[in-house]
């Protein structure tokens, strides 16, 4: 029987000699099902851009059904779905430019361990703190970065204490 050679875009198999492989990768099939393939991975942006650009699609209007499928030169998105997918990107491009907002406007996580690390060694060798401007000045410092309380799901071993500290009873037997 020989050879066989299958294409995964089209998922089909046929006899593999040069006449035959040069055939179907320069066919019109072939070239449509690997652009559909790769639209399947297209971002957004893209998809929204390409559909407005097109008029809509007259038999898909009609019959909600058109004969040409994904292939067709029209657009068979309504004008409803593409403001939906118009207004999906602007949530996703405010969600960016939120995280770098919050990224820029706050300290790197480095810097505020470097710090904790000077202010802990400070504290060892002064001892207790002397007045009120240095306790004001430790709770400034103690205010953790947006980067780490934006991890959603942290376990509650990593979770910041309460602004009062951690409730303490006396009466608590363990074990």
């Amino acid at each position: 029987m020989g050879k066989r050679y299958y294409c995964d875009y089209c998922d089909r198999s046929f006899q593999d000699n040069m006449h035959n492989r040069k055939k179907h990768l320069n066919g019109v099939q072939h070239h449509r099902a690997k652009k559909a393939w790769f639209d399947q991975f297209r971002d957004s942006a893209a998809i929204l851009y390409d559909e407005q650009v097109k008029k809509p699609c007259r038999k898909f209007l009609l019959k909600g059904v058109c004969d040409f499928g994904v292939n067709c030169r029209f657009s068979h998105m309504s004008e409803e779905e593409q403001r939906m997918l118009k207004r999906q990107l602007e949530d996703e491009k405010q969600n960016k430019e939120d995280v770098a907002d919050r990224m820029m406007a706050g300290r790197s996580v480095q810097e505020w361990l470097s710090k904790r690390e000077k202010r802990k060694a400070a504290l060892s060798s002064k001892g207790d703190l002397k007045t009120k401007e240095d306790h004001e000045e430790v709770e400034e410092d103690n205010e953790i970065p947006h980067q780490l309380l934006s991890i959603p799901d942290l376990p509650p071993s990593l979770l910041p204490p309460p602004p009062g500290g951690w409730r303490v009873f006396v009466n608590t037997e363990w074990g």
